[in-house]
């Protein structure tokens, strides 16, 4: 076991944490299926970060038309783009990992694209919204977004195993080097389907904290130029440019004030890089920490980055995010659910211009970000 990082608690107590493995290898799955976050989906190229939907653990791969299964994978995803994505999980010290796991997924792949039927992947996908108390319709639109039509995306996803575009990802608390350099060689070659490893060590340290470290694997500057996915690093001109094409020239206008407000407060902007969109986030930096509220994207939509916030006090109390929640929710058809409090729900731009008075409504509620997070800046402080 090696020390690897530390967590300080306020300003004297330095909390060492040290790399561990995972107790078994159930409980690693159980994370990515719960934490789908945890397959790094802001580290990948091509600029957005990926969102998942889980269609299921243990899902059968047939190897013939109206076979019923002869393999197991561990968990089937779907990210925005409908993009089917095999997940493999192999602690470091199964042997398997090395060589075993290659050939495992590969077939996963090959037979799976062929022969998983749609409708049967959709229904199991169904059924674990059900277990997860949630409706498909809008889990879908959660991740692919609230103009998405359900249809359409399901028909994306036949449309993607037909053309053998998928991703295939390996999980592991420790990728061996041996295992990295196939994932690099056959992610060079392979196209349109990807293929990925994604190490996530566990640091574990007194008092029961815990901390996950994500890092993917396989994706290299070469590689994704080659598969024509280079990565161009949006701006000022070109977020606004964008949204007056996709939306129109008052949603711009809009985006451009916010802009332009934040900016007068003495907020930071970040741009985002992507091939075909984007995102403007506006940060207030209070105590070393970049507070992010809302992110604006290139075709016209907001999301409330509760998933950032929930990071930083005061809004890491459930009741401040539902204070912010309630704020929000007074925006004519905006309608934010109290349990997305912790994810990153979406409006379009286009309420902000439909509803007198709607873009103050929103600045209030971004001061009253930046005067919560001020006024705890002492409590950060001294911890």
């Amino acid at each position: 076991m090696s020390a690897g990082i530390y967590l300080l608690r306020g300003d004297d107590d330095l909390v060492e944490m040290s790399q561990q493995p995972y107790e078994a290898e159930h409980v690693l799955q159980s994370l990515i299926a719960k934490f789908p976050q945890l397959l790094g989906g802001d580290q990948y190229g091509g600029g957005r970060p990926w969102r998942w939907l889980l269609i299921g653990r243990e899902v059968p791969v047939p190897d013939d038309q109206d076979a019923a299964g002869r393999w197991s994978l561990d968990h089937l995803f779907l990210d925005q783009d409908a993009v089917p994505t095999i997940v493999e999980v192999k602690r470091c010290s199964d042997q398997r990992i090395r060589r075993q796991v290659i050939g495992q997924m590969l077939d996963y792949a090959a037979n799976g694209v062929v022969y998983w039927p749609l409708e049967r992947l959709r229904a199991r996908f169904d059924d674990q919204c059900r277990r997860d108390g949630q409706e498909p319709e809008e889990a879908v639109r959660e991740v692919a977004g609230e103009e998405v039509d359900l249809e359409e995306f399901w028909k994306h996803v036949g449309d993607n195993l037909r053309a053998g575009r998928v991703r295939m990802v390996f999980v592991s608390d420790q990728i061996p080097p041996e295992l990295r350099r196939v994932v690099e060689f056959l992610n060079g070659q392979m196209n349109p389907a990807e293929v990925l490893a994604i190490e996530v060590k566990q640091y574990v340290g007194t008092g029961g904290a815990r901390t996950l470290v994500p890092r993917v694997i396989g994706q290299t500057a070469e590689v994704e130029a080659r598969k024509g996915r280079r990565v161009r690093q949006w701006d000022e001109d070109s977020i606004f440019a964008s949204i007056k094409e996709k939306c129109g020239e008052e949603e711009a206008q809009i985006a451009r004030e916010l802009y332009e407000w934040t900016l007068q407060r003495g907020w930071s902007a970040t741009f985002g890089t992507g091939m075909k969109d984007a995102a403007w986030i506006p940060a207030v930096t209070v105590a070393g920490n970049r507070i992010t509220p809302i992110a604006v994207y290139s075709y016209g939509r907001i999301e409330v980055l509760f998933e950032y916030l929930k990071k930083y006090p005061p809004f890491d109390n459930e009741a401040t995010r539902i204070e912010l929640m309630n704020q929000l929710n007074a925006i004519p058809g905006v309608s934010i659910r109290k349990d997305s409090i912790t994810k990153r729900p979406p409006f379009p731009l286009a309420l902000l211009v439909n509803a007198p008075g709607a873009v103050q409504q929103l600045k209030r509620a971004l001061e009253w970000v930046e005067e919560r997070a001020r006024g705890t800046e002492g409590q950060i402080t001294e911890g």
